[in-house]
């Protein structure tokens, strides 16, 4: 019989510890609810101590989203523990994660502690957390660069302690996979008690190796694997959810066992992520890049043609990926109705609330009457620029215009609607996009630098709609904002003013 691997998704907590990545409070809970929808059995929310604004968004998903495990991330500190109690203590089933640094080099130069100190904190607050709940997870951190004598010592005295999942993480992404699956079998083999408890591992992909040492865990006896929508976490990620999913799936001849996941919710959800993180997935990014099912070689779509299977392994709409071919033609107009538009989005994956709907429907209503042609990668634009979280009433674009050319200094002036009204305000710069900034930044009054500026088009041909991605700093922080529209220069606008809104939806 096959054997179930758990999948633990640290979206919302790794995720987040991206550079440049803040969701805000909403987007949290919605991303969980896709969570919920993608059938992950735990979802660690966030670590709680580090800010109000986090403590308050587990509390939110603890106390909405039912089926799954709510993890909350806690240091080996008490309070960090009492923390995370009161995060998740309203889930239908909640687990507090303990870690603490597992390394010489770490214990040395970040914790100034040696071996036996870290040993009985450790157990004490694994003991600290068993509590409050059952459900204890701990992890020894950056464990494939620890003396494994080291790392038998602490797993067996916190699974004493309490401890009913004990984590492996590779947290510096420094294992290779023969190595890792050695440590794995070595921790099975030397610590007695291991078998009261669920052996998980925690990938990071600095040397690009994370799926592939996640895939050697679970062959040597790990039975949960904490994964990230997209693969995005710190420095060059965790391991990507739907490539180990994808893969267990695919080769089943070589993994016996199986996932709860739904994989038809992958694309949505990997969607989802790149429009809150503001990290664009790149296009050869296994299974949901835009080039995973795309084929340019005159031999590959031959055999396409003639059979899906002789180039593709996988099918994508395993995935829930819409296929761009002649039957999924959109057949929506300017004359279609609304219910048909809900419907047609329900189809590529988006379930639309009423508020959403109405801003999305009148937002394709309007390109309906600009474009020849609309097809789905339009539908998917629009809808992006309209399930955001955060509440886009703090400030809305009115009206902006640009005079620019060769030999004048271009200038725009720029309507906003804010909470104190609508404000006007005319700026030069050295382009059209960057006096449309300076002017944004007055009325909202903000001092945001532009870091990072994305145009790409959304489809072919000269009508198509620009989709603009900026990222702004201000300060230590930084914030993303996505817009689309016929007029890059609109869209380019509306991108600034959703980084702007980010910024006050997170940062006050």
């Amino acid at each position: 019989m096959p054997e179930k691997i758990y999948v633990f998704d640290t979206t919302l907590r790794d995720g987040e510890q991206s550079a440049g990545v803040a969701f805000t409070p909403e987007e949290k809970l919605e991303i969980a609810r896709q969570l919920d929808r993608l059938g992950v059995d735990i979802i660690e929310a966030g670590f709680p101590c580090s800010t109000p604004g986090d403590l308050e968004a587990v509390q939110t998903i603890a106390r909405e989203v039912r089926r799954p495990t709510i993890a909350a991330l806690a240091r080996a500190v008490a309070s960090d523990i009492d923390t995370a109690w009161e995060a998740v203590k309203e889930a239908a089933e909640p687990r507090i994660h303990v870690f603490i640094n597992s390394s010489d080099i770490q214990m040395a130069h970040q914790l100034g502690k040696d071996r036996e100190q870290v040993l009985t904190q450790a157990e004490a607050m694994v003991r600290h957390a068993a509590k409050y709940t059952s459900n204890v997870e701990f992890s020894p951190m950056d464990a494939t660069r620890a003396d494994p004598r080291f790392i038998f010592q602490i797993v067996e005295r916190c699974i004493d302690a309490g401890a009913t999942t004990i984590n492996i993480p590779d947290s510096v992404g420094y294992a290779i996979p023969e190595e890792l699956g050695g440590l794995f079998r070595a921790i099975f083999e030397h610590v007695p008690n291991i078998h009261k408890c669920r052996v998980s591992f925690h990938g990071q992909n600095d040397l690009g190796m994370c799926t592939a040492n996640t895939l050697t865990a679970i062959q040597n006896g790990a039975r949960q694997v904490e994964l990230t929508i997209n693969g995005i976490g710190e420095r060059a990620g965790n391991t990507s959810l739907e490539e180990v999913v994808m893969a267990i799936k695919t080769r089943k001849d070589f993994l016996p066992f199986y996932t709860d996941i739904n994989t038809r919710e992958i694309w949505p959800a990997s969607k989802m992520v790149e429009r809150y993180s503001g990290i664009q997935v790149q296009w050869n990014k296994a299974v949901v890049g835009k080039n995973a099912f795309r084929h340019a070689s005159g031999i590959h779509q031959d055999g396409i043609l003639k059979l899906r299977e002789t180039w593709e392994i996988m099918d994508p709409t395993e995935i829930g990926m819409p296929r761009e071919n002649a039957e999924e033609t959109l057949v929506l107009g300017k004359l279609s109705g609304r219910h048909a538009f809900k419907i047609h989005m329900a189809r590529l994956g988006y379930q639309l609330n009423e508020n959403q709907l109405a801003k999305a429907f009148a937002q394709f209503k309007e390109l309906a009457d600009k474009k020849i042609e609309v097809d789905n990668r339009d539908l998917i634009a629009i809808v992006n620029d309209n399930l955001g979280g955060i509440d886009l009433g703090k400030w809305q674009l009115e009206n902006v215009q640009v005079t620019t050319g060769d030999h004048i200094t271009p200038t725009a002036t720029v309507t906003l609607t804010g909470p104190e009204g609508t404000r006007t305000e005319v700026a030069m710069g050295t382009g059209p996009v960057n006096a449309i900034y300076k002017a944004i930044n007055a009325i909202a009054g903000v001092d945001a630098r532009l870091d990072e500026y994305l145009v790409k088009a959304v489809t072919e041909n000269a009508d198509a709609q620009g989709e603009v991605t900026v990222r702004i700093e201000e300060g230590t922080r930084t914030w993303t904002g996505r817009a689309s529209d016929t007029d890059v220069i609109v869209a380019s606008a509306k991108a600034y003013i959703a980084a702007i809104n980010r910024m006050a939806a997170v940062g006050g």
